[in-house]
């Protein structure tokens, strides 16, 4: 009997895996998730030597019980081959008695691509589903899927990299007008593809991404949709339940690659310490302990919008706060989307809590967790944070310590490492963000540098000081015309919807 998934706020419909992944959030506005998480374990002891697509096979395999052997092999050696550039896809690298996992060696230099090369192969064996369509008019309504993504800042380009000229799919990016760094804009602006959109929206990230979650819960747009082009939309976000699962991997694959080198014995626990800002990154830890996985403590590491630390310190979720945007811009996030999956399970499946806890958000912008629910989750999950200045220095300390060059996201958790204490005897391992050169200019003056005024230029001056070689894919951004200079006001989201579903119909 295959498992099925249902909403974070009620089990009324349940859908298979595939459907979840294709229809990305469910219709009243919760997240998927399987009550069956847990029930099989991945056999850790037998990963050590095991290359990154064979340890896929085996976590996805318990992640998503209704593709076939042949469909998840297809997907992962599609996903994961020449398109990264370290053959271990996710390498493990060692920073004196503590560990950074590289997850930037994609194609677009962020941690985002080890999802979304993935996400898009999912979904092309999502199709089959329609065939049991209950009617002609169920199928008709289906012909097409939209993806609609807001980002921070990674998730955006990777999304378009994975979609752009996939049959049947049409992506649409909505990224904060100026709240991305040039490298990131420049991405996502200059992308190839037939059936890809990039819009700016005057707000920020948690403006985009909340109109986004009201398109997806729009009847009447969806309908719309439907009836005018065969088309309905999907998400590219971590919201999507095969956007987060791939996720789960690279946790078993630093493991792994411990075990191999006999850093660490079979058993032993492993701390991660995560910058998260929508808690998608963070939350594949938990899913990879609810496998099996020997993790320890899984550490938030939060930059200046810090409402996961008061979070988990406090108990009460309070979006009411200044909104700062940071040279770590990909988790200027004030709304964690991922922290409902978190506490669906933390309260063993509470729907009726859960659902009154999302509402509270939705209209006060704030809500409180009970006292015996905390006291599970903080069991699990560690938290710290980092100011501008403390991220500065995080990347300085640990180029002068290891000659190893972060980025800005990447040095919050650098610097929440020296401010939580973690497990006892348990090594510690970071999980990196992006490339450096994704924010070269922050990076060069936290280094002492005084920095250029290209942001090209900054590139090849952190070249010249650190010997870290600079991606293609982001030099070659230099001199590229924008393909895409729309900029609108949130409200007009809906309506740019619309239009990009009509030009992606024709």
């Amino acid at each position: 009997m295959v498992e099925l998934f249902h909403s974070t706020r009620s089990t009324n419909i349940q859908v298979t895996a595939k459907q979840a992944i294709r229809q990305g959030i469910a219709d009243d506005g919760g997240l998927f998730v399987n009550d069956s998480l847990g029930k099989t374990l991945v056999d850790v002891e037998s990963l050590p030597g095991k290359s990154y697509q064979e340890i896929a096979l085996e976590v996805l395999s318990a992640l998503l019980p209704d593709f076939t052997e042949d469909e998840l092999q297809s997907c992962i050696q599609g996903a994961y081959g020449s398109n990264f550039k370290d053959e271990d896809i996710t390498p493990l690298k060692s920073l004196g008695m503590n560990y950074v996992l590289e997850l930037f060696h994609g194609p677009t230099s962020a941690f985002k691509d080890v999802a979304l090369q993935i996400l898009p192969r999912f979904m092309a064996h999502t199709t089959a589903d329609n065939a049991q369509a209950e009617s002609q008019e169920d199928l008709d309504a289906n012909k097409r899927v939209l993806i609609l993504t807001a980002t921070s800042g990674d998730t955006g380009k990777a999304a378009l990299e994975g979609f752009a000229d996939v049959d049947s799919t049409g992506i649409v990016v909505f990224y904060p007008a100026g709240q991305v760094s040039e490298v990131q804009r420049l991405q996502m602006v200059t992308q190839s593809g037939s059936n890809v959109g990039v819009v700016a929206v005057r707000g920020n990230f948690d403006d985009a991404q909340s109109s986004v979650k009201r398109i997806f819960g729009d009847a009447d747009l969806a309908s719309e949709l439907a009836a005018s082009s065969g088309t309905r939309l999907s998400s590219a976000n971590s919201i999507n339940v095969g956007r987060l699962v791939p996720q789960v991997v690279y946790y078993f694959a630093a493991y792994a690659q411990l075990l191999f080198t006999q850093e660490i014995n079979f058993g032993d626990e492993v701390d991660f310490i995560v910058p998260t800002g929508n808690f998608g990154d963070i939350l594949a830890g938990y899913y990879a302990k609810r496998l099996g996985l020997p993790v320890g403590k899984l550490v938030v590491a939060s930059d200046k919008n810090n409402v996961l630390y008061d979070f988990l310190t406090t108990g009460v979720y309070d979006r009411n706060r200044e909104f700062f945007t940071t040279i770590s811009p990909s988790m200027d996030i004030l709304i964690s989307s991922n922290l409902e999956r978190m506490l669906y399970y933390f309260s063993d499946g509470d729907t009726e809590l859960i659902s009154r806890l999302m509402n509270d958000l939705a209209t006060t912008g704030r809500y409180e967790v009970p006292g015996e629910i905390m006291e599970k989750i903080r069991s699990v999950f560690d938290c710290g944070w980092a100011d501008e200045d403390q991220v500065r220095t995080a990347i300085a300390e640990c180029w002068n310590d290891n000659h190893y060059v972060i980025d800005p996201h990447t040095a919050c958790a650098y610097h929440v490492l020296s401010t939580t204490e973690g497990t006892p005897t348990a090594p510690r391992v970071i999980l990196s963000t992006a490339s450096p050169y994704k924010f070269p200019r922050a990076v060069l003056e936290a280094l002492g540098q005084t920095a250029p005024s290209s942001d090209f230029e900054c590139m090849e001056d952190l070249h010249a000081l650190s010997g870290m070689d600079i991606p293609e894919n982001l030099r070659s951004l230099e001199g590229q015309s924008a393909r895409f200079t729309d900029e609108i006001d949130v409200a007009d989201m809906p309506d740019y919807v619309r239009t990009m579903a009509a030009r992606f119909a024709e």
